[in-house]
């Protein structure tokens, strides 16, 4: 029997609950996978917490995961049973040892990315591709700030936009952090729990201020995100988690007619060759050695729960992969 994680209604971790579940055969256009390893994500605390709602319990979290083609569906072109596969993509249900999914939302792996490395990149590597190659095109001599530089999708950030020729100025909690964060791509680590991030932002681009702003703490950095800017810069928004930003006054973005967008990864990749399209250049900067995939924690998906405390908690650096 195939196990997985399941919640019965929004809460804390407590709510997830390991439990025997019936896999079905896919239809058409259908895949089903035998996955080896979950990602991890922030994303998933808001669908458990109800932040984002869930439509119906009991519900599998999860949006990222690989492991091989176990079944393919009728009118599937392009992939086999064994092809090892990776996707983040909606629907939700990655928290399981098998699953099935729409063929188009998984794509194949090259022979050099491992399992658990592509687990661990494709939703926070297709959400830098994005941030970085779609919402603001970066390009050399950009003075970018990136909060929570030494997480998951800001280490990536960070050597990506390194290898793109930016100037990378990134915001952490810690000593600790800002070594990390520094070690990948992070030219100006700012410890925020004793410097004053836009003082700091001003000071390393001499008053310019940044082209952009990757933001995805939210309540607690946006007023900051926003002093940042140079004229015309962009406030880009993709996540909340210190909470929800409060309402203001969009006449403060007159200031420096700044742009401000909040972005989401399903919106980006809803067209299947968008999807494809990240994938490809995501899958090259690993290739290339431009965008180490580094593994901070690894917990058995059983074990959801607690990578959910931890996560939470702040107790976790790069990325997170559940193992099956």
């Amino acid at each position: 029997m195939t196990h997985a994680v399941r919640v019965h209604g929004s809460g804390g971790p407590e709510v997830m609950r390991w439990e025997e579940v019936d896999v079905p055969e896919p239809d058409a256009g259908q895949v089903r996978l035998r996955q080896t390893a979950v990602g991890l994500n922030f994303i998933d605390v808001y669908h458990r917490s109800g932040l984002y709602p869930i439509a119906a319990f009991p519900a599998v979290l999860g949006l990222e995961g690989a492991g091989g083609v176990e079944k393919v569906g009728s009118g599937v072109r392009g992939l086999a049973e064994g092809d090892r596969v990776a996707y983040a993509s909606a629907p939700m249900g990655a928290y399981a040892e098998a699953r099935v999914m729409p063929a188009e939302r998984v794509v194949k792996l090259p022979a050099g990315v491992a399992d658990d490395v592509a687990a661990a990149m494709m939703l926070k590597g297709l959400t830098a591709q994005f941030l970085l190659r779609r919402t603001y095109r970066v390009d050399a001599g950009d003075p970018i700030v990136i909060h929570a530089a030494a997480g998951g999708v800001g280490l990536l950030v960070c050597q990506w936009a390194r290898a793109l020729g930016a100037t990378v100025i990134g915001t952490v909690g810690s000593d600790a952090k800002a070594e990390i964060a520094r070690a990948h791509g992070c030219e100006h680590p700012i410890v925020t729990s004793r410097e004053d991030f836009v003082a700091r932002v001003r000071d390393i681009t001499g008053g310019a201020g940044a082209a952009v702003v990757y933001d995805s703490v939210g309540k607690d950095t946006f007023s900051g995100s926003l002093d940042c800017l140079r004229p015309m810069g962009m406030l880009v928004m993709f996540g909340q988690s210190s909470g929800v930003v409060p309402t203001f006054d969009l006449a403060r973005l007159a200031k420096g007619s700044y742009f401000l967008t909040r972005p989401s990864l399903m919106v980006y990749t809803a067209k299947a060759e968008d999807y494809a399209a990240g994938a490809r250049e995501l899958f090259e900067v690993v290739e290339r050695g431009q965008v180490k995939i580094e593994i901070g924690q690894r917990y058995a998906l059983r074990d959801a729960a607690q990578a959910h405390r931890d996560l939470e908690g702040r107790k976790t650096t790069g990325s997170t992969v559940l193992t099956i």
